[in-house]
């Protein structure tokens, strides 16, 4: 009984996950607005709690499982168009309707160009997307948008820009948030694969995943929601263009997945890795700007709030537009997450 008990609350937990997450979210705005003193404290926290979230998601996929699906040169191949080509051009077109303010530029280019590497493998996963594939993909994305993200800066805003956005914290993120976990997750899944005692810390801890999401979600929320201020007209007017950019990528997104001929849950996988952004990643080389910039990292909180909603939507929206039913064609490395 005290096994199944925990597993029941884990089962339901999975099960109403979307609806933790968004009521998560809307007590961080809460808390933020009513206590808006405890903002920088919890702003410490949005490291650890992702770091955290990171450490179980990197846990509930083999590390061998891992290196295989990094051989599906086809998928990872499509993940790289549709984030590092398409996505792209996408934002350029939107680019000269954003608002003029060069702050809330740089927030949307920050979060826009940089592809998820967290809850994207959760609601690609609900979908019927290959999460594990999506999981194989997070270091090379991560890698990727580190190389290219002063590339496009430049490219978007000029020289100016760029030399404000230092290379340190998002080096240190990339360390604490992937290299770190990471390499935590495969010693605890060697230690269980040893140990009685290994595995079943291995089990507790991957029934925490949806609690450290809707916690993370919490405290990145109310530790930003305090710096609107006056600012909340511009950060207003970029929540059109953060809808339409999901609306516009699911499209692109199908077209790319068949273009590369991916089975549907490679495809699903590809569709949401093109659509969902790196805003918690991100984050911290938000945070680190100049006084000047300090609503970029609201901005990009900002998106955040836009996609988990319209993540509601991918999860209902996304099998319908590449329906189980559609001929899937034979890839290097048949899928068994969905």
């Amino acid at each position: 009984m005290g096994d199944g008990a925990p597993r029941g609350v884990v089962e339901r937990m999975e099960h109403h996950q979307v609806v933790i997450y968004l009521a998560a979210m809307a007590l961080g705005a809460l808390l933020g607005l009513a206590v808006p003193s405890f903002g920088p404290g919890l702003e410490h926290l949005i490291n650890p709690v992702l770091g955290a979230l990171l450490f179980v998601t990197f846990l509930q996929v083999p590390a061998a499982e891992l290196l295989r699906s990094l051989r599906d040169g086809r998928f990872l191949c499509a993940a790289l168009v549709v984030n590092f080509l398409v996505v792209p051009v996408v934002v350029a077109a939107m680019f000269t309707f954003l608002p003029a303010d060069r702050a809330v530029r740089l927030g949307v280019l920050l979060v826009l160009l940089c592809p998820c590497v967290d809850y994207v493998i959760v609601f690609s996963g609900l979908a019927g997307g290959s999460a594990r594939r999506l999981l194989a993909a997070t270091p090379l994305l991560l890698v990727a948008q580190m190389v290219l993200l002063p590339v496009f800066l430049y490219a978007f805003l000029g020289s100016g820009l760029t030399e404000i956005v230092e290379a340190g914290p998002f080096l240190e993120a990339f360390a604490f948030l992937i290299v770190i976990p990471l390499a935590l997750a495969w010693g605890l899944q060697a230690w269980a694969g040893r140990r009685e005692s290994g595995r079943k810390v291995s089990d507790g801890a991957t029934t925490t995943m949806v609690p450290l999401m809707a916690a993370t979600l919490l405290v990145v929320v109310a530790s930003q929601v305090p710096k609107l201020g006056g600012s909340l007209t511009d950060v207003a007017a970029v929540i059109p263009f953060y809808a339409a950019f999901l609306v516009v990528m699911a499209f692109a997104g199908k077209a790319v997945a068949r273009g590369f001929r991916l089975d549907v849950p490679g495809g699903r996988a590809v569709v949401f890795s093109g659509a969902t952004r790196n805003s918690l990643v991100v984050l911290p080389l938000a945070l680190s700007l100049p006084d000047p910039y300090a609503i970029a990292a609201v901005v990009v909180v900002t998106q955040t709030l836009v996609e988990v909603l319209g993540m509601v939507l991918y999860v209902r929206a996304v099998p319908r537009l590449l329906p189980a039913s559609s001929p899937a064609p034979r890839t290097s490395a048949p899928d068994r997450s969905a």
